[in-house]
């Protein structure tokens, strides 16, 4: 219950509850940043508690579930909403992040459409057609300190226009030399190459973020081979399904979304995957996702480690929280505990200005600590006392 309440805050996720956090300016610069970009209603069974792309909120946040609004019946026939809208660019990505904690299902800052003499920039967002556009607006404006709720145009697409859009934007993202995160229905551009294949866009984690990448070179460098690896708020599953494919024996996934479980289940599939390598779990007391689809298809019976292994302290040889600050310092005790003595904890998902907080908060339990950092994101591992 702690993880739950405390993550439902943070990165990106669809629930409802209330919360406060600190907005921070955070995406790295590109021509154009995507703030999460998912296919709308794409999934037939959906829960009310889903994962939102949002990190930093200084204000007390009312958030909504875009999932219980459309029927599963019309998930791939639904229309969205496409929104233009006009902000300064101090406060694209912060404004950004504060759509997506308000029933944006993606964020895309375009900074090919910016003049560089213009101090405006557009950002286009995705809306369920359910959501009252313009309301969700006012309250992402408010929550960032905005005088003035910003211009906007709506118009109306078709569902299929937006799988076509979402499949133009994502690449092969090259983390490094050798180790690429592929969508899947692209060809791999190094066949030779560690290849992780991913459906982006069910849940946090293409390859793209920072983070991501940093968590990613890592594993790399740390996997010798046999290691029982624990993915902690595994989204995609990108970091659990790369552990295995780097020699890890073993990789357990949690989250608190039945959507990022079952998306982290798909993608493993892709990487012919199994259940005899890779378990998903919600967090730990929530037992087994119970979705129907995820459950028939295993049969813990089979797998080298049963149910119990979600909630044994000192298991794992690999620990990696790729989440947020706020969560990295409550739940420091929870995350530590199930490694084993001397094993490696990952902490990342947080910028560098906040390095000081989490080494604060860890030097009680790791040694050896170093930090790595890409465009001011942030990677902080330690060996366990």
């Amino acid at each position: 219950m702690v993880l739950l309440n405390s993550l439902r805050c943070h990165f990106f996720k669809h629930l409802s509850c209330t919360s406060k956090t600190i907005i921070t300016s955070r995406f790295f610069t590109v021509r154009r940043r995507v703030h999460r970009l998912i296919i709308p209603f794409i999934h037939l069974s959906k829960s009310e508690e889903r994962y939102q792309h949002c990190k930093h909120i200084q204000t007390a946040v009312k958030y909504s579930t875009l999932s219980s609004e459309t029927p599963a019946s019309d998930s791939f026939t639904s229309p969205y909403l496409s929104v233009r809208i006009c902000c300064h660019k101090d406060v694209a990505d912060m404004f950004s992040e504060a759509l997506l904690c308000f029933g944006a299902s993606s964020t895309t800052v375009d900074e090919e459409e910016s003049s560089e003499r213009s101090d405006e920039i557009i950002i286009t967002s995705i809306f369920s057609v359910c959501k009252d556009v313009k309301d969700c607006i006012s309250l992402a404006a408010d929550s960032i300190g905005l005088q003035k709720i910003p211009s906007f145009e709506v118009a109306m697409h078709d569902h299929t226009e937006w799988i076509k859009a979402t499949q133009e934007l994502f690449r092969p993202v090259e983390v490094s030399d050798g180790l690429w995160v592929v969508p899947e229905w692209t060809t791999p551009p190094d066949l030779q190459a560690t290849n992780i294949i991913l459906n982006p866009g069910l849940a946090f984690g293409t390859g793209e973020h920072p983070t991501t990448k940093l968590c990613l070179l890592l594993l790399r460098d740390l996997i010798k081979g046999g290691e029982l690896f624990l993915d902690y708020g595994t989204g995609s599953g990108v970091l659990a399904i790369a552990a295995l494919k780097f020699g890890a024996s073993f990789s357990v996934g949690f989250d608190i979304d039945p959507q990022a479980i079952t998306s982290a289940q798909d993608n493993a599939t892709l990487n012919n995957i199994g259940h005899d390598k890779f378990l998903l779990n919600l967090v730990p007391g929530k037992g087994i996702l119970p979705s129907a689809d995820f459950s028939s298809s295993m049969d813990i019976g089979q797998t080298a480690y049963d149910s119990e292994v979600f909630n044994e302290s000192g298991k794992y040889d690999i620990v990696v929280a790729n989440i947020l600050l706020n969560p990295l310092l409550e739940l420091a005790d929870q995350i530590v505990s199930y490694a084993k003595p001397g094993a490696t904890v990952a902490l990342s998902g947080i910028i560098s200005e906040q390095i000081p907080r989490i080494l604060e908060r860890y030097s009680q339990y790791l040694e050896s600590i170093t930090v790595t950092k890409m465009d001011d994101w942030a990677c902080i591992s330690g060996l366990k006392k």
